[in-house]
């Protein structure tokens, strides 16, 4: 009998999946779930045949340097792999594995919670009633923006931001969309899509602005100091992609003064480490980067890890390989 693949993994996944992937493969798990050490991960990286990463997990090319001959894979649980130095991975013949189009349903239905919970102020309700403050309905109390007819420009539209754009015309807005390339007229049409060939412009009449393009050099501080300042003093800032996207001190500076009205955010630019102004504004909501927080969509994820291993184990290319350059 052949022997069986060395899978390591850097967090603790689902129980399902932690059960197939024991039963196909040898499979190392942490003993807690905790964020990876860069300790663990260069030992991850010496001895196995099979590394599964995950967004928390910065597999740079210095720990890709201390990696063994026998690791020939690194299956991302997740989409994006900009915490994978994928070309230095091509270069010492690691292929890289990811799991795309799983989360997307997920993902757009909490840009739309955050939007509504932005314009609506539920989360300065909940703590109003939470504090057990309320003194009774007024006609003033809690004013809030309502959806219909809203401007809602949407900045990257791959599967993320046309899931968004579907939601956001049942609730009767309006849909713009700035991308590196224009939709097919079809899928625009479909959409009741309005292209942007200038994000500047687009950015000027939007009311909702939701970010949906993923974290490369070249979308670093996308949204800058000087594009903040394009928006209308009523515009709303969402972001469910990548925090490193959005200059978040310029964000702040612009809450803070009433010219930007609020901001949803469940990604950040430093990780872990929420820049405080942030955190002290009524009107901005911040979660705990939940947008493939479902029980579906993380199991779904790790089918597809599986399935990603296990065509590789049966010497075959993984049918989600990470190209370099197209990420």
């Amino acid at each position: 009998m052949a022997q069986r693949l060395s899978v390591v993994a850097t967090r603790r996944l689902p129980a399902p999946v932690e059960a197939r992937l024991a039963e196909l493969f040898d499979l190392r798990l942490p003993d807690e779930d905790r964020p990876t050490t860069r300790d663990d991960l260069l030992r991850a990286v010496a001895d196995a045949d099979v590394v599964v990463t995950t967004i928390t997990d910065k597999v740079d090319a210095a720990v890709l340097a201390r990696a063994g001959d026998r690791l020939k894979l690194i299956a991302h649980y997740g989409a994006g792999v900009d915490n994978i130095d994928v070309e230095s991975a091509r270069r010492r013949g690691i292929l890289v594995s990811n799991t795309p189009g799983v989360t997307t349903d997920d993902t757009a239905d909490m840009a739309i919670a955050l939007m509504m919970a932005v314009t609506r102020r539920i989360p300065e309700g909940l703590s109003v009633m939470q504090q057990g403050a309320w003194e009774g309905w007024g006609p003033t109390a809690f004013l809030g923006r309502r959806m219909t007819g809203l401007r809602l420009g949407i900045l990257g539209m791959g599967r993320i931001g046309q899931a968004i754009a579907r939601r956001a015309r049942a609730f009767g807005m309006e849909v713009h969309y700035h991308n590196r390339t224009r939709l097919r007229p079809a899928t625009e049409e479909g959409l009741s899509a309005t292209y942007h060939d200038s994000l500047d412009r687009m950015l000027a009449r939007m009311d909702i602005v939701s970010v949906n393009c993923p974290h490369t050099p070249g979308t670093f501080h996308l949204l800058n100091a000087r594009r903040l300042k394009l928006l209308k003093p009523g515009a709303v800032v969402i972001n469910t992609s990548r925090g490193q996207v959005i200059d978040e001190n310029a964000l702040a500076r612009g809450l803070e003064s009433g010219e930007i009205a609020g901001a949803g955010l469940d990604v950040f630019e430093n990780g872990v480490e929420i820049n405080p102004r942030l955190r002290d504004l009524p009107n901005v909501v911040l979660l705990p980067h939940m947008g493939s927080a479902t029980i579906e969509g993380r199991i779904e994820m790790g089918e597809k890890v599986i399935l990603n291993i296990k065509t590789f184990a049966d010497g075959h290319r993984p049918p989600d390989l990470v190209v370099p350059g197209l990420t």
